[in-house]
């Protein structure tokens, strides 16, 4: 049975809320494609850090596709400088990606996280 996924557009205006109503500061960094596009989502500690999490690969899933994203963790503790350079990557590769900001002291992404490399 196939599941349909949520349009990005809304997808990331109910993480903006969630994050929001939670205490966070959300900004969207870049807008990528209303349907489809893939989501970023960086994470500043306010304390000089920066946190990366992006989509988890599909090998994650065990047979279908999930209805919901799911993200994995791809740079903990690092530099703005650091994740400025690897979305101008990913921007490169899939210029239709979101990349949406939060500010948070606590750290929180306010997504699934499924898998890590730490």
């Amino acid at each position: 049975m196939s599941s349909l996924r949520l349009r990005t557009d809304f997808w990331v205006a109910a993480l903006r809320r969630r994050a929001e109503a939670a205490g966070a500061y959300v900004s969207i960094a870049r807008k990528g494609a209303d349907e489809a596009g893939a989501v970023f989502v960086v994470i500043d500690r306010l304390d000089g850090s920066f946190d990366l999490y992006g989509p988890a690969p599909q090998s994650v899933f065990a047979e279908e596709r999930p209805s919901d994203r799911l993200f994995m963790l791809l740079a903990e503790a690092t530099s703005e400088e650091a994740v400025r350079t690897r979305m101008a990557s990913e921007f490169r590769f899939d210029p239709d990606l979101w990349q949406i900001d939060i500010e948070d002291r606590i750290g929180r992404a306010f997504v699934e996280i499924v898998a890590s490399p730490y």
